[in-house]
């Protein structure tokens, strides 16, 4: 699951500056301190304009260069708390984080800064291009935040928005430090791959089974007594704790209330105005229209994962339950395509991959990766990597990734956009860099770490939010990378999924770790045809979470039991009886970043699929459609309306039937 989608930004030296021996004296709340206080004085240099002596470069292009500065100066501290080994250093990040986020609020709020900006409009300034839809973003911004409001109602904004911002990092806190493990005996694992068993901890006879993406997906899909994966399944819906129902459902009232304050009539009419999808009726609309398509084949695959589950079991009466869809998938792969998932990872080897992935996107592209073995990071796991234009042999980014899971880090797959890309007045260019922080099994000391096809296919997905960070050509921060709209920020890393699927890209990496051989055709043709195994029953669910998201953020008043409503939506859009005595929202992550929004995640694989049609006609690895995406999606960032980009892209309207086409097949 991809987490939520976050952009912070700084520039690259500074974040090596962050990491060097010299710098780790000052604490990241000091680092806040001092970034902020740059920025104050910024302000104040704004502000000393007088009004009618107003123009771009003194008092709008400033702002963009404080957001570029102050980024710049306070990503690193805040990252460490996702990544850092060292208890302290997480706690002060997380503390530097709710500070910088409070003097965010009130600098989003400071009347006399708008009164500087309204200045500035009114003089009806002749812009283009990006500087004049900064003046719009920045205009509606304010608006957004309450400025047009009494004073009053500000001052109640901003404290709604600072208690949003505690209560938002608790409860990702609580997710993210969550050590919930399920204690088995050996025998109750039977399945579990060897090395995934080697790792667990074992005391007085029994494993701990932690609640990690690698070992969740593993039972999941592996052991073999439903008792032991419904034990785990329970644990795994468990996680945040009911402290995290609480917290939720006083963030969704407060949200309610800021959104009413701001003249909307709910969360998700605020949290779309912004996105493609625009308002809460289209969003309705788009899961009514969408629900129909996708039940037919979610009764299909019900049916056929019912008479899998009786066949393995022998009963005829049985039901197909939540912990038991993944190990019946995993069943019908080997009994009906001859997939052995376990036995396709051995085809997968990181470094493999890692290589492969970097070759296609190399040709595809027009870009280069050489890494910076020098660089120091925050872990010893941890790789830099600089991208070159091969056309030009100029610089264009930088891409850290870190791989492997370890105590206290984040523990699912997610990119940060660290550094925005930025030209600067006298024409220096401040170059993105990303960060890949995933969690695949970790290599052991007789075998290296190894991908199944679906950690490959998150490998490259999430690759695919790094290129667009690094491949952009915005001017300005505000615009760089995948600063889209949020409904479509998931697009170019969902189309970029499909390349895994390609017998000539896979033919490039995908060899066995011992004997070097490649992935069987018989295998690949195989596991092309179940590709779509299951896909009506997985769709559906994430529509049901994207209605759950709707629902909770669209409750008259924010007054929602968000368990009640949980247990209802199921009974109604999935097919399958549904257990009690779980609370999945206190750890669905996306509920804090990606409140009322979580439809963007089918939303936006309508737009990835239709885009994918021009490589399927013009080929996969074709470099001139490379090289039309890069300038037309990835190299736009935020710079045009990301419906028009779209267009533009397609040479037409938008259309689901490539989106439907792939959840048939």
């Amino acid at each position: 699951m991809l987490c939520p989608y976050m952009r912070k930004s700084m520039l690259s030296f500074a974040l090596l500056a962050a990491l060097s021996a010299g710098a780790v004296a000052q604490t990241p709340q000091e680092k806040i301190k001092t970034a902020t206080s740059e920025a104050d004085a910024a302000v104040a240099k704004i502000l000393a304009v007088p009004d009618g002596q107003r123009t771009y470069e003194n008092t709008l292009g400033p702002l963009d260069d404080i957001q570029a500065k102050l980024e710049a100066a306070t990503s690193m501290p805040l990252f460490l708390q996702y990544v850092s080994t060292d208890a302290k250093e997480r706690d002060n990040s997380r503390e530097a984080e709710e500070a910088l986020t409070n003097w965010t609020i009130e600098f989003g709020k400071r009347e006399d800064l708008y009164r500087a900006v309204k200045a500035y409009a009114a003089t009806n300034p002749q812009l283009e291009g990006e500087k004049k839809r900064l003046l719009e973003f920045v205009i509606r911004d304010y608006k957004r935040a309450g400025m047009d409001l009494t004073p009053e109602k500000r001052e109640r904004l901003k404290v709604i928005e600072k208690e949003l911002q505690k209560l938002g990092t608790d409860f990702q806190t609580n997710i993210y430090t969550d050590e919930t493990a399920v204690f088995l005996r050996p025998a109750e694992l039977k399945g579990l791959p060897a090395d995934i068993l080697k790792r667990l901890k074992a005391a007085n006879g029994l494993v701990a089974v932690p609640m990690d993406g690698p070992t969740f997906n593993a039972a999941m899909d592996n052991v073999e007594s439903e008792d032991a994966r419904q034990k785990i399944w329970y644990a795994y819906k468990r996680r945040g704790g009911k402290k995290n129902v609480t917290i939720l459902e006083k963030m969704i009232v407060l949200r309610n209330e800021q959104a009413n304050l701001l003249g909307y009539s709910n969360t998700v009419d605020y949290e779309a105005e912004t996105r493609m999808a625009k308002d809460s009726e289209t969003v309705a609309k788009f899961y009514k229209d969408l629900r129909p398509l996708v039940r037919e084949k979610a009764k299909a695959d019900l049916a056929e994962f019912t008479a899998e589950k009786r066949r393995l079991t022998k009963n005829t009466k049985t039901g197909l339950f939540p912990w038991d869809q993944s190990y019946i998938k995993n069943q019908l792969l080997q009994s009906k395509f001859a997939v052995d998932s376990e036995k396709v990872a051995e085809y997968f080897p990181v470094q493999a991959v890692f290589d492969g992935l970097f070759q296609v996107t190399q040709s595809l592209y027009g870009i280069e990766f050489r890494e910076r073995k020098d660089a120091k990071t925050w872990h010893p796991d941890a790789k830099l990597f600089d991208v070159f234009d091969k056309a030009t042999s100029a610089k264009l980014g930088e891409i850290y990734t870190d791989l492997y899971p370890r105590e206290a880090k984040y523990n699912h797959a997610a990119c940060w956009g660290l550094v925005p890309r930025k030209v600067w007045a006298d024409g220096t260019v401040q170059l993105p860099v990303a960060a890949l922080v995933c969690n695949f099994t970790a290599p052991t000391a007789d075998k290296p770490a190894l991908m199944t096809h679906d950690e490959v296919e998150t490998f490259f997905h999430e690759f695919g939010h790094a290129l667009h960070n690094v491949l952009s050509e915005a001017q300005l921060a505000r615009f760089s990378g995948t600063s889209v709209a949020r409904d479509f920020v998931e697009a170019p890393s969902q189309m970029f999924e499909n390349w895994i699927w390609d017998p000539t890209v896979l033919a490039k990496f995908a060899k066995h770790y011992k004997t070097n051989e490649p992935l069987p055709k018989k295998t690949l043709d195989a596991m092309r045809k179940a590709r779509s195994l299951g896909s009506g029953l997985e769709t559906e669910h994430q529509i049901y979470y994207g209605m759950v998201d709707q629902a909770y953020h669209t409750a008259k008043g924010g007054k929602v039991d968000t368990t009640k409503v949980g247990v209802d939506l199921l009974a109604d859009l999935e097919q399958y009886p549904k257990p009690e005595g779980t609370w999945f929202q206190a750890s669905f992550g996306h509920l804090v970043g990606y409140q009322g929004a979580y439809y963007g995640y089918q939303w936006s694989l309508v737009y990835a699929q239709d885009m994918f049609e021009r490589f399927e006609k013009l080929g996969i690895l074709n470099p001139e459609a490379g090289m039309y995406y890069r300038k037309n999606i990835l190299a736009k960032g935020g710079t045009m309306d990301d419906a028009e980009m779209l267009k533009a892209y397609l040479g037409r309207d938008p259309r689901m039937d490539a989106y439907l086409k792939r959840l048939r097949e």
